[in-house]
């Protein structure tokens, strides 16, 4: 079985037995009743406003590189967002679906480097929306503060997120730096992966230095002449995750629930941050156990495990539905997810 199978199954067979966990040790005869008084319009209603999201991040994806100079249609670009929700959804921390965005972006004749420094922004837009609302969830949610385990686990994710944006910043600023210990690295990694030549892997510092040329100078762009895409780069951030947790709202409601609006959004800024754990493909696992625990404090019991089912399958298992079918029709054979995740494949000729 190929690599990419058996973390796709594995992803899944973690996601439902976390999933059945959860809906057994719930399920009632009141959960009964409320799925006989389900308002399947409102869950309709969600579905259709996650499928939305892929169009409001592929004209964020769209501004950021419009910043750069660089045109892409609004639909290419929400095919390249939605194929790279799949690898995503297999690869812990959704590092997969990354890779494969700069993929899609340099087959439309974007130089890596800059399509790296596109899909990096996106990133840190997301990241630092997140923990820009984190402060205001946890006053929300301050009752589940209580919990030592808990308040340990987030301070380390945020003390790792703090570090890792220093030292991007800190890239940013001395790419010579940068530089220095790729090519150190590079020198001793190369000779595992065939480049045993001097020339091959001088070959291979020239590409990596223009690459980081390419990406220090779009990072230089988004701040100068290209502030107005960033807006708008920004904008289509707070739009995409008010629209992502909005999915909640209308679950809760067509359950016959009345959930606090703002509670429902600060419990699912603290999920972001706790599914960034790279642990498990996909997340699966802690995003199902987590929102288990933590939609706990605003959803009753008896509700609690058809919710987790409800918002997991339409922010994850659609994804991993909608972006294998686009997946399909993007990559022929899916052969680049292939080798992004290790396996061999058979070399394509262009005809």
């Amino acid at each position: 079985m190929t690599r990419y199978k058996k973390w796709l199954i594995g992803s899944l067979v973690i996601s439902a037995v976390s999933i059945a966990l959860v809906t057994g040790l719930t399920f009632n005869s009141e959960t009964v009743e409320a799925l006989r008084r389900i308002k399947l319009e409102y869950i309709l209603a969600a579905a259709i406003l996650h499928i939305s999201s892929y169009l409001i991040w592929g004209l964020r994806t769209r501004a950021l590189c419009k910043a750069l100079r660089y045109r892409i249609s609004v639909l290419k670009m929400t095919e390249i967002v939605i194929s790279s929700t799949f690898l995503a959804g297999i690869t812990p921390s959704s590092a997969g679906g990354e890779l494969l965005r700069v993929h899609g972006l340099s087959r439309n004749k974007i130089p890596i480097g800059k399509a790296t420094a596109i899909v990096v922004g996106e990133r840190l837009l997301d990241a630092i929306f997140i923990f820009s609302c984190l402060p205001f969830a946890l006053y929300i949610l301050g009752d589940i503060l209580s919990n030592y385990e808990f308040d340990a686990a987030l301070l380390t994710a945020n003390v790792l997120v703090f570090v890792l944006l220093v030292f991007f910043i800190y890239g940013i600023w001395k790419p010579e730096k940068v530089k220095y210990v790729t090519h150190r690295l590079t020198s001793k990694i190369a000779p595992f992966f065939g480049k045993k030549t001097d020339a091959a892997v001088s070959h291979l510092m020239e590409q990596i230095d223009r690459e980081i040329d390419h990406f220090h100078d779009s990072i230089r762009v988004f701040f100068t002449e290209g502030k107005r895409g960033l807006f708008w780069g920004i904008a289509c951030t707070f739009i995409f995750w008010t629209v992502e947790f909005s999915i909640l709202v209308l679950i809760l409601t067509g359950l016959s629930q009345t959930p606090s609006i703002l509670t429902a959004f600060a419990a699912q800024v603290l999920l972001a941050v706790i599914m960034v754990i790279p642990a498990t493909p996909g997340a699966s696992g802690i995003a199902e156990l987590g929102a288990a625990s933590i939609f706990s404090i605003f959803v009753d019991s008896s509700i609690l495990g058809i919710t987790v089912l409800a918002w997991r399958t339409l922010t994850y298992h659609m994804n991993l539905l909608i972006g294998g079918l686009m997946s399909l029709k993007v990559i022929k054979d899916m052969d680049i997810i292939k080798k992004m995740i290790g396996d061999t494949a058979e070399p394509q000729h262009n005809t």
